[in-house]
C-alpha cells in the first residue's frame, strides 16, 4: 500500500512539479496551497508524510506542533527558503525528520523519503509488536489471576526447596515466606522430608503426589493431597518445581470416624464372642446343675450368666454411645481420689520397667466436676504415654516420671505429667493428637492419645506440650472445676493407644 503524502506550499507550481516527482516513486500525494485546504484534509484523513513549508501560512508552525503532538508517528519534511531554514530547525529540532532548501535537490529528497518510509515501517512494526505485546500481557494477568485464585495451596521451589511463589490461599494460610523452606514451613521440620514429592520431580520430571499433615500459621492442621509439576527454561532445564496441595481434612474425618467405628465394632465383637462362649458354659452348667438338682451348680450358673449378660449389656451401650454419640456423665469427685485412681493404674507398669514415678498429689484441692470413667482413662493414656516414652529410650540408665497435681491462678486444677524419654520433634507433636497417628510403629493404634486429647477438650479443659529430641516431655493439663455450660457429646470410643 503506497504511502500517504500531503504535500503543502503555497507555490502551486512547485507543489506540482514535486507531486509529478512524488508520485513516479510510488507515492500517493495529495497537494494543498491554502491554510483552510490544510485544516480540511488533516482533519478528514491520516498522513504517512507532510511534505511542508512551515512558513507559506503564519498559523502553519503552531499547527505542526500541535499534529506532531496528538499524531507522534506521522514523518514530517520541512521545505523552506535558505534564508529561513535556520529559524525552522530552532523551532522543530529533533521532531522533523528531514529539513530541504527551496529549491529541492532531488537526492536530498529522495533520502528524507526513504527514511521518513523506514521510519514508517518501524513504528508499524512496533505498533504490531505493542499489540502483541498488550495481549501477552492480558494473557499474563490472566494467568496471574488463576494462580492467585485456584482454591488450593500453591507455591513454587527451587532446587533448595525454597518457596519463590506462592498464591493467596496459600499466603493466608502459611504465611508470605518467599526464600522459606517449604519443610519448614509446612511441617516445621529442620531438614527435607522423606518421600518428598518436589525432590522426585526435580530428579525424573515427572508428576508426583503424596499425601501429608501439614501446620497451618495459626497452628491448625490440614490433611493435603500434594501433587507436583515441572517448570522447565527454553533449553528444557527443570529450573523450578510447583507443588499443589488441595485441603481433604473433611473427607479425611469423615474417613477417620468410619475407620474408627469399624476398628472399634471389630474389637468389641471378639470380646462379645468370648462372652458369649462364657454365657454359653453358663447355660450349660445350669441345666446339668438343674438336672442334677445340684443347687451350688445352679447358684454358680446363674451368677456367670448374669455376670456375661451385665458385660454384653454395656459394651452394647459402650457402640450406642459411640453411634448416636454420648453426652458427658458428670459426677462430682474429690480431685485427690481421680489422681490416686490414675496413678494406681500406671504404678506397676512403671515399677516393671525400673521406671520411677514422683507423685505429688495434694488433700486439699476439693472436688471437680468430671465424667469420671471418660477422664480417668484419658489421664491414664497421657501417664501411659510417658512411660511408653522412657520404655522406648535406649540412651538413659535411669529414667524418671513425674505427675504433679496442684490449682492455677485461674482455679483450674492442673495436671503436670513429665518424663525424661525419648522426647518428640515438632513435626510428631504438631500431629499426636491427630486420628490414627502413632510414634510407637505396630505396637499403637493412633487412637489413645487422639480420644484423651477429645476428652479433655470436651470437660472445657486444655492440653499444654513442651518436648525436645532425647529431653523428654511435659504435658500440662487444665481442667475447669465445674462443668462448662454447654456439655459436648463425645462422639468416639474409649482405647488405649
Amino acid at each position: 500500500m503506497p504511502k500517504k503524502i500531503l504535500l503543502i506550499n503555497g507555490d502551486q507550481d512547485l507543489t506540482a512539479a514535486l507531486k509529478l516527482y512524488i508520485e513516479r516513486q510510488q507515492y500517493d500525494v495529495t497537494c494543498v496551497t491554502t491554510f483552510e485546504a490544510v485544516l480540511q484534509k488533516l482533519a478528514k484523513d491520516i498522513w504517512d508524510i507532510l511534505l511542508v513549508d512551515p512558513f507559506f501560512n503564519d498559523e502553519m508552525v503552531s499547527c505542526l506542533e500541535v499534529i506532531k503532538k496528538n499524531c507522534p508517528h506521522v514523518q514530517i519534511i520541512v521545505l523552506a527558503q535558505r534564508d529561513k531554514l535556520d529559524t525552522a530547525m530552532d523551532i522543530f529540532e529533533s521532531n522533523v525528520i528531514h529539513y530541504l532548501e527551496i529549491p529541492i535537490n532531488s537526492k536530498a529528497l529522495d533520502l528524507a523519503l526513504i527514511a521518513a518510509s523506514k521510519n514508517i515501517l518501524r513504528n508499524r512494526k512496533f505498533d504490531r509488536y505493542s499489540e502483541r505485546l498488550s495481549a501477552l500481557h492480558g494473557t499474563q494477568d490472566l494467568l496471574n489471576q488463576l494462580f492467585e485464585e485456584v482454591p488450593c495451596y500453591i507455591s513454587v521451589q527451587d532446587r533448595n526447596f525454597r518457596i519463590t511463589a506462592a498464591n493467596r490461599k496459600f499466603r493466608q494460610h502459611f504465611g508470605n515466606q518467599v526464600g522459606g523452606q517449604c519443610f519448614e514451613i509446612y511441617k516445621y521440620r529442620t531438614s527435607q522430608c522423606h518421600d518428598c514429592p518436589v525432590a522426585e520431580t526435580f530428579q525424573d520430571g515427572e508428576s508426583h503426589s503424596t499425601e501429608e499433615i501439614v501446620t497451618s500459621k495459626f497452628g491448625k492442621q490440614y490433611n493435603v493431597l500434594t501433587r507436583t509439576a515441572p517448570i522447565r527454561n527454553e533449553k528444557g532445564e527443570i529450573t523450578q518445581v510447583m507443588e499443589m496441595s488441595t485441603n481433604i481434612t473433611q473427607i479425611r474425618q469423615l474417613q477417620d470416624h468410619l475407620v474408627s467405628l469399624g476398628l472399634m465394632l471389630g474389637s468389641m465383637s471378639h470380646g462379645v464372642k468370648g462372652m458369649l462362649t462364657a454365657l454359653d458354659g453358663g447355660v450349660y452348667q445350669l441345666e446339668t446343675g438343674l438336672e442334677k438338682k445340684d443347687n451350688n451348680r445352679v447358684l454358680k450358673a446363674s451368677e456367670q450368666i448374669k455376670t456375661m449378660a451385665n458385660k454384653i449389656k454395656n459394651m452394647v451401650l459402650e457402640i450406642l454411645y459411640y453411634a448416636k454419640s454420648r453426652e458427658l456423665q458428670y459426677e462430682e469427685m474429690r480431685v485427690d481420689t481421680l489422681a490416686e485412681n490414675v496413678v494406681s493404674s500406671v504404678k506397676s507398669m512403671a515399677e516393671k520397667y525400673d521406671i520411677n514415678l514422683d507423685i505429688s498429689i495434694p488433700k486439699n484441692l476439693g472436688k471437680i466436676d468430671i465424667d469420671p470413667k471418660w477422664m480417668e482413662a484419658s489421664l491414664i493414656n497421657f501417664l501411659e504415654n510417658a512411660v511408653d516414652a522412657c520404655v522406648s529410650d535406649r540412651d538413659k540408665k535411669d529414667h524418671h516420671i513425674t505427675f504433679q497435681v496442684s490449682k492455677n491462678s485461674k482455679n483450674q486444677i492442673c495436671f503436670a505429667i513429665t518424663d525424661n524419654g525419648i522426647g518428640m520433634d515438632t513435626e510428631t507433636k504438631n500431629k499426636m493428637f491427630t486420628l490414627f497417628f502413632t510414634s510407637k510403629g505396630s505396637q499403637g493404634t493412633g487412637l489413645g492419645l487422639f480420644i484423651a486429647y477429645r476428652v479433655i477438650e470436651y470437660h472445657g479443659g486444655t492440653v499444654e506440650v513442651e518436648s525436645e529430641p532425647g529431653k523428654g516431655s511435659q504435658f500440662y493439663i487444665s481442667l475447669p472445676l465445674h462443668k462448662p455450660d454447654n456439655i459436648k457429646n463425645v462422639e468416639f470410643p474409649m482405647a488405649n493407644s
